[in-house]
């Protein structure tokens, strides 16, 4: 059995779920760690369908009742459990055709957050789409899973887009701060990005000493670890900027610091990182 801290794939059953499969399969590949599919069943998904009980009933009544609406929930139950386990066992069969021998399948009625905190000590990289199942029936642009997720956990989190290839190049969203420098140094450190040219893009007021003096200590880091490294300072807002970066120099994969922030400033202020999932296309990895 391996216990090396694993890639964990979250998965639901949206359109997304291959992707995400595809990307942990890759990243697993890549680092050498084992893969599991995750599948966490919302206690709410699990529930009996609405039926109309209004009205006064006897005692008999009742207790038949309580007894139905039991027999019902655990057959819904036992239904969600089948239904999850095919749809499992069709995306372990999806990431072994990539090359991942044996990946781990696990099952889980729950909270998502409360799961994934469970287990993180086993993990090395969380693997999750950027939107979840509900997004063919709402207007959410970005998973409400997400930043749950990312502030939970002390892992990276990689959110994946409707399309996923292992990427050509990546890209480092760089403002000099704690979250970025781990990014640096984990983009210089990481077999996941082993030989993968990358982009060092820090967004403001060109011609800033302090700054360029960053970006050049962090270049350097990243060319002395034996990866390609173009630094580049933009202007404008750091979302339009660094999307239209991404999409000019066809960037396959963003990494940057998420989150930073609380959740209370956040309310008022918008999130940044939000913003910029929002803005760019392309498979990001969050760091805290």
């Amino acid at each position: 059995m391996n216990n090396s801290p694993k890639v964990l794939a979250c998965v639901d059953q949206s359109p997304y779920a291959d992707q995400v499969t595809d990307a942990a399969a890759w990243a697993a590949l890549r680092m050498g760690a084992p893969l599991e599919l995750l599948h966490v069943i919302d206690r709410h998904e699990g529930a009996a369908p609405a039926t109309d009980h209004s009205g006064t009933i006897g005692v008999n009544a009742q207790e038949n009742l309580l007894n139905q609406l039991t027999e019902d929930e655990a057959g819904v139950a036992v239904r969600e459990r089948e239904k999850g386990r095919v749809f499992l066992n069709r995306l372990r069969l999806r990431a072994q055709a990539s090359g991942v021998a044996g990946p781990d399948m696990r099952q889980r009625h729950g909270s998502l957050v409360e799961t994934l905190t469970e287990q993180q000590a086993g993990v090395r990289l969380v693997v999750m789409g950027r939107r979840g199942e509900s997004s063919s029936t709402t207007l959410r642009d970005l998973g409400r899973n997400v930043e749950r997720v990312v502030r939970a956990m002390d892992r990276p989190i990689l959110t994946v887009t409707d399309n996923f290839a292992p990427p050509s190049q990546v890209l480092i969203a760089f403002d000099g701060g704690s979250a970025a420098r781990h990014a640096v140094d984990m983009v210089a450190s990481s077999p996941l990005f082993k030989g993968i040219p990358c982009h060092l893009v820090m967004v403001g007021k060109e011609g800033r000493s302090e700054a360029s003096k960053q970006l050049q200590v962090a270049q350097s880091a990243l060319m002395a670890s034996g990866i390609d490294t173009v630094a580049a300072q933009v202007v404008g807002d750091p979302e339009t900027a660094l999307a239209r970066y991404i999409e000019e120099q066809r960037i396959d994969m963003l990494v940057m610091g998420a989150y930073t922030h609380s959740p209370l400033r956040n309310l008022f202020m918008g999130s940044r990182t939000s913003e910029l999932l929002r803005a760019a296309k392309v498979p990001t990895l969050l760091l805290r």
